[in-house]
């Protein structure tokens, strides 16, 4: 595994990979479930296995895929978790300075799992969106978005306030446009990660079900929660 792991310090340690986590969270004593949503889960000893034992499966399976269907873009992941206290489970992808591809997770995300292949299936999806470039081309769009709403907004005499809201508003449009198909793009994606990774991706989809559906909005950022669903099924039907 290239990429670094960055967890809890004190956490039990799985083969090499190095983990750390600065200002993690007082986690609760020994043997008491972690609970998020009210649901109790894992306990963390648990949970902190469960996904250290997650990370490094399906991490060098996400940089294989990356290396063979891009060029001239990092694969090298890095894994890191979030321990500020008090933020809602969640996991995202970015990149830093240098281009490297960063996946994070939330303390509360990796509590919330309520088994191995949730985490696979986050993983998966997360390492998609940089596998598929969502990142640059959301750029793109919303550049592209704001020079035409700021030329427009200058053609029609606006002054040099609307001109600046223009432009914003035209960057957010851009950004938000495709935003829905990447999301269905990196769901099926992800589950072919976590499919070719050994985990079940319809179970870990189901995490879904318990997400606020955003429904089908319009200039949302996320798809309706049964239609990411399907097509995680749709994928995994393929794959077998």
């Amino acid at each position: 595994m290239q990429g670094r792991l960055m967890l809890a310090a004190g956490f039990l340690l799985a083969g090499c990979t190095d983990l750390y986590l600065p200002g993690a969270p007082a986690l609760p004593p020994q043997g008491q479930p972690l609970q998020a949503g009210g649901a109790p889960t894992m306990t963390p000893d648990q949970a902190v296995a469960t996904f250290v034992q997650v990370i490094e499966r399906v991490e060098p399976l996400a940089e294989r895929l990356c290396a063979e269907r891009t060029r001239g873009i990092n694969c090298d992941i890095e894994i890191v978790v979030d321990g500020r206290p008090n933020q809602p489970p969640n996991a995202f992808q970015t990149v830093d300075k240098a281009g490297r591809p960063i996946v994070g997770f939330t303390v509360a995300l990796i509590a919330d799992a309520r088994n191995a292949d949730e985490i696979a299936f986050v993983m998966g999806h997360e390492a998609a969106h940089h596998i598929a470039g969502h990142i640059p081309r959301r750029a793109e769009t919303a550049q592209t978005s704001a020079i035409l709403a700021s030329v427009l907004a200058q053609a029609s005499g606006a002054g040099p306030e609307a001109v600046r809201a223009a432009t914003s508003f035209g960057a957010e449009v851009g950004s938000r446009r495709y935003s829905k198909d990447f999301e269905l793009e990196a769901d099926a994606l992800g589950a072919e990660i976590a499919f070719l990774a050994g985990y079940d991706p319809v179970r870990g989809a189901q995490f879904f079900s318990r997400l606020p559906d955003p429904g089908d909005q319009f200039l949302g950022s996320h798809p309706p929660n049964a239609q990411r669903q399907a097509v995680v099924a749709q994928t995994v039907a393929r794959l077998r």
